[in-house]
């Protein structure tokens, strides 16, 4: 999975894609990797997870080997013009960003290939050897991979269209650029994961497809728990006993993959990353 420059973590709203996120990057840097997890949404989640209130759009070390930021899409806009477009340091980009800030409200693909652009260029730095970013949830995914084909229509010639082909480029290639789903074992994240599956595979490769939150089985025969006397405790095993069923239901409609089980106590959202880190770095 870590054989590549940057991987892309996704899934349905609230299965705990930016846990997952900031686990990667953690087991990556246990590997020795130079690692930048970025955050393509908010300054929180990914955050939280690493240990800090909020990321900001420059590069923090967080833990050993792990750097984070937040893409700020105004900010990120200022540098594209600068460093891709080779505007001087000196030009006022006050207004012109501003009107295109605008513009990027209203015409398809140029927000989104702002922010995706960004993580991109991060990927590319020789200071990273991966650049792990917690994305937009699967409702809004695939419109930031078909960004720089959207902008390429629109663009005929010139240099924005040649970094949009060049970045349509990097999604496309296994070897540069993997995307991670992200689902628990119940019927809407399954049906939403594997329908963006088959949607997405022809975009970018699928590196993975992780199950987060999956319950070890109980270790009682339902004999046992029909023989408790009525009360908490048999009515804890028999819930316990039907939502583990009603998981591996769900889960075998998923492709295979890591499963990372569900994290009962207490647990701080950095805690929650460093055992999800745990727990996939001895998947096979």
């Amino acid at each position: 999975m870590f054989d590549r420059s940057l991987l892309v973590v996704s899934g349905k709203g609230g299965v705990g894609k930016s846990a997952i996120t900031a686990a990667l990057s953690i087991l990556a840097a246990r590997r020795g990797l130079s690692v930048l997890a970025v955050s393509m949404t908010d300054d929180l989640g990914l955050g939280n997870h690493l240990g800090v209130d909020r990321l900001g759009y420059r590069a923090q070390e967080l833990r050993p080997g792990v750097n984070a930021l937040r893409i700020d899409r105004s900010q990120a806009l200022d540098e594209y013009i600068r460093l891709q477009l080779h505007a001087p340091r000196i030009a006022p980009l006050g207004p012109v960003a501003r009107g295109l800030n605008a513009l990027a409200d209203t015409v398809p693909g140029i927000r989104d290939i702002i922010t995706i652009g960004k993580v991109l260029f991060e990927a590319g730095k020789s200071q990273w050897d991966i650049v792990i970013a917690d994305a937009p949830p699967l409702g809004q995914i695939t419109s930031y991979l078909r960004a720089p084909v959207t902008i390429a229509g629109l663009v005929p010639v010139g240099r924005v269209r040649d970094q949009a082909l060049r970045y349509e480029e990097e999604l496309g290639d296994p070897d540069h650029t993997g995307l991670v789903l992200v689902a628990t074992p119940e019927e809407l994240p399954v049906v939403e994961t594997n329908e963006a599956h088959d949607e997405i595979a022809s975009m970018v490769d699928i590196a993975a497809v992780i199950t987060n939150r999956v319950l070890d089985p109980l270790g009682v025969s339902g004999e046992t728990l029909a023989g408790l006397p009525a009360g908490p405790h048999r009515d804890a095993g028999l819930l316990q006993r039907g939502l583990y069923q009603a998981q591996r239901r769900w889960t075998a409609d998923l492709p295979d993959g890591p499963d990372v089980p569900f994290l009962f106590g207490v647990h701080t959202p950095g805690e929650v990353a460093v055992l999800i880190a745990d727990n996939i770095g001895g998947t096979p």
